[in-house]
């Protein structure tokens, strides 16, 4: 299994904003593309996201690469990554 924590820096003023659009399509891409996602939180006045990413699979890098090339993935107009830092 794959582990990896992700740290992610959000825009001052956009965590409200950037959480609404993880939930709603960051999240559900992710588990419909065979990823776990046992946790995530916001580090209260730090403007930091926090969530840990699972991959049961055998080729975490190619798992990935085809999250970022997915049809879904590239129409997610604008995309949510523009509220981080």
């Amino acid at each position: 299994m794959y582990r990896e924590l992700r740290v992610y820096t959000v825009r001052p003023g956009a965590m409200e904003a950037w959480v609404a659009e993880w939930r709603e399509h960051v999240y559900p891409l992710r588990r419909a593309m065979g990823y776990s996602i046992p946790a995530a939180w916001v580090v209260e006045g730090e403007d930091r996201f926090v969530w840990l990413l699972e991959y049961e699979g055998d080729d975490y890098e190619a798992a990935n690469a085809a999250y970022y090339d997915s049809p879904e993935r590239q129409a997610l107009d604008p995309d949510p990554a523009r509220h981080l830092s």
